[in-house]
C-alpha cells in the first residue's frame, strides 16, 4: 500500500501541503510550466516572503523542486509526487469502501435484525400497546 510505503510522515507531509488553497494554486500553475517565485508572488495579496514559504512546504513535501537560474529561483512540479498523492487517496478510499461493503454484509447477512424488522411490522398491524 502505498500509504505503507510512504510513511505516515512523508503523507501527513503531502497533504498539509495541499490543504491550503494558495499552495495548491502554486502546484496548478507550475504544473503548466515552471515560474520563478517572483512571478508567483505577483499573483497573491501576500508578501512575496509569505509566497515563499507557501514553496518551501510544497517543496519539503515534494511536490515541488527549485532551481536556480541566475538570481531566480524557478519552481516546477514533481508529476510523480502528484501520482503518489493520488494513489495514496485511491488507497484510502478503498480500504473504506472495503469496510463499508463488509459492514453491509454483516448487516445483511445478521438473523437478528430481519426478525426485530418482521418483528417491528407485526406490533405495527396490532396497533397501539397499553
Amino acid at each position: 500500500m502505498v500509504v505503507d510505503e510512504l510513511g505516515d510522515e512523508t503523507v501527513d507531509r503531502l497533504f498539509h501541503a495541499l490543504a491550503d488553497t494558495t499552495r495548491r494554486d502554486i502546484l496548478r500553475r507550475c504544473v503548466r510550466g515552471e515560474l520563478s517565485v517572483s512571478r508567483l508572488a505577483e499573483s497573491y495579496p501576500m508578501s512575496f516572503a509569505a509566497v515563499q514559504k507557501h514553496v518551501a512546504v510544497l517543496e519539503r513535501a515534494g511536490l515541488v523542486t527549485k532551481q536556480r537560474s541566475g538570481r531566480e529561483q524557478l519552481v516546477c512540479t514533481d508529476p510523480e509526487a502528484v501520482g503518489r498523492a493520488r494513489q495514496a487517496l485511491d488507497e484510502l478510499e478503498s480500504a473504506w469502501r472495503g469496510r463499508v461493503d463488509r459492514m453491509a454484509r454483516l448487516l445483511a447477512e445478521d438473523p437478528g435484525t430481519k426478525e426485530n424488522d418482521e418483528n417491528d411490522e407485526n406490533d405495527a398491524t396490532k396497533g397501539p400497546r397499553r
